[in-house]
Protein backbone atom coordinates (compact mmCIF):
# COMPACT_ATOMS: atom_id res chain seq x y z
CA UNK A 1 0.00 0.00 0.00
CA UNK A 2 2.85 2.39 0.81
CA UNK A 3 4.44 1.76 -2.58
CA UNK A 4 1.18 2.44 -4.37
CA UNK A 5 0.76 5.71 -2.46
CA UNK A 6 4.25 6.82 -3.48
CA UNK A 7 3.54 5.92 -7.10
CA UNK A 8 0.32 7.94 -7.02
CA UNK A 9 2.06 10.92 -5.39
CA UNK A 10 4.65 10.91 -8.18
CA UNK A 11 1.95 10.56 -10.81
CA UNK A 12 -0.03 13.44 -9.31
CA UNK A 13 3.13 15.59 -9.38
CA UNK A 14 3.08 15.25 -13.17
CA UNK A 15 -0.70 15.38 -13.65
CA UNK A 16 -2.64 17.04 -10.81
CA UNK A 17 -5.36 14.80 -9.40
CA UNK A 18 -8.22 17.29 -10.03
CA UNK A 19 -7.46 17.12 -13.77
CA UNK A 20 -7.89 13.35 -13.75
CA UNK A 21 -11.24 13.26 -11.98
CA UNK A 22 -13.10 14.34 -15.10
CA UNK A 23 -12.15 11.09 -16.89
CA UNK A 24 -13.43 7.58 -16.30
CA UNK A 25 -10.93 4.72 -16.43
CA UNK A 26 -11.69 3.96 -20.08
CA UNK A 27 -11.19 7.55 -21.22
CA UNK A 28 -7.96 7.73 -19.23
CA UNK A 29 -6.66 4.57 -20.93
CA UNK A 30 -7.39 6.03 -24.36
CA UNK A 31 -5.72 9.33 -23.43
CA UNK A 32 -2.60 7.72 -21.99
CA UNK A 33 -2.17 4.90 -24.52
CA UNK A 34 -3.53 6.60 -27.60
CA UNK A 35 -5.82 5.14 -30.20
CA UNK A 36 -4.74 1.82 -31.66
CA UNK A 37 -4.59 1.14 -35.38
CA UNK A 38 -7.21 -1.57 -35.80
CA UNK A 39 -6.98 -3.76 -38.89
CA UNK A 40 -10.58 -4.69 -39.73
CA UNK A 41 -9.76 -7.75 -41.86
CA UNK A 42 -7.60 -9.20 -39.07
CA UNK A 43 -10.40 -8.54 -36.57
CA UNK A 44 -13.06 -10.18 -38.77
CA UNK A 45 -10.94 -13.20 -39.68
CA UNK A 46 -10.16 -13.95 -36.01
CA UNK A 47 -13.75 -13.68 -34.77
CA UNK A 48 -15.81 -16.64 -33.63
CA UNK A 49 -19.60 -16.84 -33.71
CA UNK A 50 -21.78 -18.64 -31.19
CA UNK A 51 -25.32 -18.83 -29.89
CA UNK A 52 -27.86 -17.76 -32.48
CA UNK A 53 -25.02 -16.91 -34.91
CA UNK A 54 -23.29 -20.28 -34.66
CA UNK A 55 -24.74 -21.77 -37.85
CA UNK A 56 -24.44 -18.80 -40.24
CA UNK A 57 -21.50 -17.02 -38.60
CA UNK A 58 -20.37 -13.95 -40.50
CA UNK A 59 -23.08 -14.55 -43.10
CA UNK A 60 -25.91 -13.96 -40.63
CA UNK A 61 -27.68 -10.70 -41.48
CA UNK A 62 -27.08 -9.15 -38.03
CA UNK A 63 -23.38 -10.08 -38.15
CA UNK A 64 -23.05 -8.49 -41.60
CA UNK A 65 -24.72 -5.34 -40.25
CA UNK A 66 -22.39 -5.39 -37.23
CA UNK A 67 -19.25 -5.41 -39.40
CA UNK A 68 -20.68 -2.78 -41.77
CA UNK A 69 -21.39 -0.47 -38.81
CA UNK A 70 -18.01 -1.08 -37.14
CA UNK A 71 -16.17 -0.54 -40.43
CA UNK A 72 -17.71 2.94 -40.59
CA UNK A 73 -16.59 3.83 -37.04
CA UNK A 74 -13.69 6.22 -36.54
CA UNK A 75 -10.58 5.08 -34.61
CA UNK A 76 -12.03 6.13 -31.26
CA UNK A 77 -15.31 4.22 -31.59
CA UNK A 78 -13.50 1.10 -32.80
CA UNK A 79 -11.19 1.36 -29.77
CA UNK A 80 -14.18 1.85 -27.46
CA UNK A 81 -15.91 -1.22 -28.91
CA UNK A 82 -12.77 -3.27 -28.40
CA UNK A 83 -12.50 -1.88 -24.87
CA UNK A 84 -16.16 -2.68 -24.19
CA UNK A 85 -15.78 -6.32 -25.24
CA UNK A 86 -12.23 -7.15 -24.09
CA UNK A 87 -11.57 -4.69 -21.26
CA UNK A 88 -8.75 -2.97 -23.13
CA UNK A 89 -8.48 -0.84 -26.24
CA UNK A 90 -5.16 -2.38 -27.24
CA UNK A 91 -4.69 -4.83 -30.07
CA UNK A 92 -2.12 -7.57 -29.36
CA UNK A 93 1.22 -7.08 -31.14
CA UNK A 94 0.60 -10.25 -33.15
CA UNK A 95 -2.96 -9.20 -34.04
CA UNK A 96 -6.35 -10.50 -33.09
CA UNK A 97 -5.26 -14.10 -33.51
CA UNK A 98 -3.37 -13.80 -30.20
CA UNK A 99 -6.09 -12.01 -28.21
CA UNK A 100 -6.05 -13.33 -24.65
CA UNK A 101 -8.71 -13.77 -22.00
CA UNK A 102 -8.22 -12.95 -18.34
CA UNK A 103 -6.73 -16.42 -17.75
CA UNK A 104 -3.91 -15.81 -20.25
CA UNK A 105 -5.26 -18.32 -22.78
CA UNK A 106 -5.97 -17.25 -26.34
CA UNK A 107 -9.65 -16.33 -26.56
CA UNK A 108 -10.88 -15.04 -29.86
CA UNK A 109 -13.22 -12.08 -30.16
CA UNK A 110 -16.66 -13.72 -30.10
CA UNK A 111 -20.04 -12.50 -31.28
CA UNK A 112 -22.70 -14.45 -29.42
CA UNK A 113 -26.28 -14.24 -30.71
CA UNK A 114 -29.04 -13.83 -28.12
CA UNK A 115 -32.75 -13.16 -28.41
CA UNK A 116 -34.12 -9.66 -27.85
CA UNK A 117 -36.06 -11.06 -24.89
CA UNK A 118 -32.73 -11.91 -23.22
CA UNK A 119 -31.29 -8.41 -23.54
CA UNK A 120 -32.12 -5.27 -25.48
CA UNK A 121 -28.62 -3.80 -25.58
CA UNK A 122 -25.37 -5.53 -26.48
CA UNK A 123 -23.71 -6.97 -23.38
CA UNK A 124 -20.05 -7.78 -22.90
CA UNK A 125 -18.20 -10.56 -21.11
CA UNK A 126 -14.71 -9.10 -20.92
CA UNK A 127 -13.18 -12.22 -19.38
CA UNK A 128 -14.14 -14.14 -22.53
CA UNK A 129 -13.75 -11.36 -25.15
CA UNK A 130 -17.40 -11.92 -26.00
CA UNK A 131 -20.21 -9.61 -26.97
CA UNK A 132 -23.80 -10.80 -26.66
CA UNK A 133 -25.47 -9.28 -29.68
CA UNK A 134 -29.28 -9.44 -29.79
CA UNK A 135 -31.10 -10.54 -32.94
CA UNK A 136 -32.11 -7.07 -34.09
CA UNK A 137 -34.64 -6.80 -36.88
CA UNK A 138 -33.24 -3.57 -38.34
CA UNK A 139 -29.71 -2.35 -38.95
CA UNK A 140 -30.59 1.09 -37.56
CA UNK A 141 -31.63 -0.42 -34.22
CA UNK A 142 -28.36 -2.36 -33.99
CA UNK A 143 -26.40 0.80 -34.81
CA UNK A 144 -28.23 2.85 -32.16
CA UNK A 145 -28.04 0.26 -29.36
CA UNK A 146 -24.40 -0.65 -30.06
CA UNK A 147 -23.30 2.97 -29.98
CA UNK A 148 -25.13 3.58 -26.70
CA UNK A 149 -23.58 0.48 -25.14
CA UNK A 150 -19.99 1.33 -26.09
CA UNK A 151 -20.12 5.07 -25.36
CA UNK A 152 -21.87 4.92 -21.99
CA UNK A 153 -18.91 3.16 -20.35
CA UNK A 154 -21.17 0.17 -19.86
CA UNK A 155 -18.46 -2.48 -19.59
CA UNK A 156 -20.30 -5.54 -18.38
CA UNK A 157 -19.23 -8.39 -16.20
CA UNK A 158 -21.31 -11.51 -16.04
CA UNK A 159 -21.02 -14.99 -14.63
CA UNK A 160 -20.40 -17.51 -17.36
Amino acid sequence: EAQLNELLLGFFDVIPEPLLTIFDFQELELLMCGLPEIEMEDWKSHTEYSGEYDRDGPNHEVCRWFWEIVSEYDHELKARLLQFVTGTSGVPAKGFGSLQGNDGDVRKFTIHGVSLETCVYPRSHTCFNRIDLPLYEEKEELEEKLKIAITMAATGFDIE
